[in-house]
């Protein structure tokens, strides 16, 4: 008899017409409803989703634990009409888009230590590590302390000995030291990943720095090397151009390039979930346009969504938008 009733499941499906279409809101929340895989398991797909819920290296508001959960939710709805449509037209590029030569698993949540960074951080690094020994990984934050771990993970599984890091970000997380956070906080990634055996500040590139840095910041700059592009140039040159150069002097001389998009290069009035807002940032069409640079690039091998706390943000835009991002990035990558 209980053979006859899983029987009686199966002949449904097969005899019904749009019963193996998953809805965006139903099933399991996977990343774009990717195959749930284990990380030493990711070698015959395109790309390998992984998230790291810890927001304990903040400086400011708390939330980004809740951010992968919410952006692989968010994705549902891409996973949906990628399937239910077939082949699509992506009107912002007009690019065809054949969701079928895209395979994207979802390894889950890597384990996470909230009082202890530094086994968080080990924990990011080997699970990362061991996808990108196999794959492009894409890691879901999380705040951005959790990008030094990453990139680490990155270059040591992909044997890379250099690694060039684009950044997206209103702020540069350039921060040594700390009198009140230490040295290992959300806003120390860029420089723990500057002193990094694998990536120098010349091969780093920021894009949409706002707000205030150190007095000295431009002279910081111009000592190190760091390709700096503020919101006041994305403005004046237009944000394509500024990324095709951001992502040229991140791959120069590097074996791969790492993307990371802190949530909050994009203006609050956008994308209002997130711990650090700051006002007169990208809008929602410069940050779709920079992923589409990015993705279309050879050198990007591994990119992160960091700092999405969506309980900030009552209308879930934020994580639509985040999930959204990372689509475009990975539909140029291998889909178009």
């Amino acid at each position: 008899m209980r053979n006859r009733q899983r029987e009686r499941a199966a002949a449904f499906r097969e005899s019904t017409t749009g019963a193996d279409v998953e809805l965006a809101y139903a099933g399991f929340n996977r990343f774009l409803k990717g195959e749930e895989r284990e990380v030493d398991d990711v070698g015959d797909v395109d790309a390998a989703v992984l998230g790291a819920p810890y927001d304990g290296a903040v400086s400011n508001r708390p939330g980004s634990r809740y951010g992968p959960a919410a952006i692989r939710e968010a994705s549902g709805w891409w996973a949906y009409i990628s399937d239910y449509k077939g082949g699509l037209t992506n009107m912002q590029t007009g690019k065809t888009v054949n969701f079928d030569d895209l395979s994207v698993a979802d390894c889950g949540d890597v384990p996470i230590f909230p009082m202890d960074h530094e086994t968080t951080a080990e924990s990011i690094t080997s699970h990362v590590a061991a996808v990108a020994s196999q794959t492009f990984p894409v890691l879901l934050g999380g705040d951005h302390y959790c990008t030094f771990p990453s990139v680490r993970g990155f270059a040591e599984g992909a044997d890379h000995d250099s690694v060039g890091f684009v950044q997206i970000d209103a702020h540069t997380d350039t921060v040594s030291e700390s009198p009140v956070f230490g040295t290992d906080f959300h806003g120390s990634s860029t420089a723990l990943i500057a002193d990094s055996p694998y990536v120098d500040y010349e091969n780093v590139s920021q894009v949409g720095i706002r707000g205030y840095e150190s007095p000295d910041f431009f002279e910081f700059a111009d000592e190190t090397g760091l390709n700096l592009y503020t919101m006041r140039e994305v403005d004046e040159r237009g944000i394509g151009s500024v990324v095709t150069d951001a992502i040229e002097a991140a791959a120069a001389d590097t074996d791969a390039v790492y993307v990371s998009f802190d949530i909050d290069g994009v203006d609050p009035s956008v994308a209002p979930g997130t711990g650090t807002p700051i006002p007169g940032g990208l809008s929602a069409q410069q940050a779709l346009e920079t992923m589409e640079v990015l993705g279309a690039h050879d050198a990007v091998g591994a990119a992160d969504l960091m700092e999405v706390a969506p309980r900030y943000d009552s209308t879930e835009g934020t994580q639509r938008l985040a999930a959204y991002l990372l689509v475009t990035l990975l539909e140029r990558a291998f889909a178009e």
